[in-house]
């Protein structure tokens, strides 16, 4: 058996095998030969695209012993069990949340994703993807009622209320009904 250790010419990283370095120079090369046959999403590792494939035909072979909830990640289980055991393995050292990479940014101020049009920062990616529509004008949510189109699902939902009559918000001064949440007077 050859125990000569192979190593990556960019980063001098050793390894036992040359398949194994194959796969890791991909890291440096960027290169994706895995793709999806259903939505051709690309990936580095085989094994990748095999638990991607389980977002397209809902295999979900990990199940909660507890409340029997199925997965299709054992990562997702494992984090799941945490609903069960009350465990929280990253909690914040200020305050004890426990969401603690994104949780952070609230006491660093971290704005990790700008816009590469107005350079506004967000805490979260999926701000920034919110923010890009007032650029774009992308509006992806339609009333089915009169097809009129909006930016944000809030403001869908908002709107929802022309047609169905909901009113759910209550004046806590005269009890009368509002579409829309006002601030009253304490």
């Amino acid at each position: 058996r050859n125990l000569t250790a192979v190593c990556c010419c960019v980063c001098e990283k050793k390894f036992a095998h040359k398949s194994t370095l194959a796969d890791h120079m991909r890291t440096h090369t960027g290169e994706k030969p895995y793709s999806c046959s259903v939505c051709e999403k690309a990936f580095t590792h085989k094994s990748t695209l095999t638990l991607h494939m389980r977002t397209h035909t809902g295999d979900k072979p990990y199940s909660c012993c507890v409340c029997e909830k199925a997965f299709p990640h054992k990562s997702t289980l494992i984090k799941h069990m945490r609903t069960h055991t009350g465990e929280k393995p990253y909690s914040c050292s200020v305050c004890e949340k426990s969401s603690l990479r994104k949780h952070m940014q609230t006491h660093t101020g971290e704005k990790p994703y700008s816009c590469c049009v107005c350079e506004k920062t967000f805490t979260r990616r999926y701000s920034l993807t919110e923010h890009m529509r007032t650029h774009t004008g992308d509006k992806p949510y339609s009333c089915f009622v009169c097809e009129k189109a909006f930016t944000y699902k809030k403001t869908l939902t908002k709107h929802m209320r022309t047609h169905t009559g909901d009113r759910p918000h209550i004046c806590s001064v005269c009890e009368k009904a509002f579409t829309v949440k006002i601030n009253t007077p304490e």
